[in-house]
């Protein structure tokens, strides 16, 4: 009689390309570091073109598709920012992110979410940066950028 370790003992290791259906599956797909990084900013940036374009009196107009009615043509920064939903979820996040810059800004000020989300991608590349260089991320959430704030409101308004 065989006990059931030993059984085991004796069956070769199964190659998971053979046997996929062996794999781990995880409930949650987690990355880190550059990868998860450049992924955010390519979801900040695809959001932050699609609402530039609407910047100033000489902006232009974005149409937006209705899952239901007509199309829906607006010069509206935050607008513009809420009908985006990215297919991968990553590059979600970091739309996701400059989403709430901009409703954020829509609801205590009511004007200047297209400055709000054209300044926030720029912070974001920017912290990205420094974090990929050695920066340490807490002094960067905690607002040690002031230094990069002056230099965007010196652009913006000298």
């Amino acid at each position: 009689m065989l006990r059931l370790s030993t059984v085991l003992r004796q069956i070769r290791p199964v190659s998971r390309a053979l046997a996929p259906h062996l794999t781990r599956a995880y409930a949650k797909d987690v990355k880190f570091g550059a990868d998860a990084r450049a992924l955010m900013l390519q979801g900040v940036d695809l959001l932050a073109d699609a609402v530039a374009v609407t910047m100033g009196p000489k902006g232009r107009t974005v149409i937006l598709e209705q899952s239901w009615g007509s199309p829906k043509v607006t010069k509206d920064g935050v607008t513009v920012a809420k009908a985006i939903d990215l297919k991968d979820k990553y590059k979600n996040i970091g739309a996701r992110l400059v989403q709430d810059v901009a409703n954020n800004t829509n609801e205590e000020a009511g004007d200047g979410t297209t400055t709000a989300t054209v300044l926030a991608r720029a912070i974001a590349k920017e912290g990205f940066e420094k974090i990929s260089k050695g920066a340490n991320p807490v002094e960067i959430r905690r607002g040690n950028f002031f230094p990069l704030l002056l230099m965007f409101y010196h652009c913006l308004y000298f």
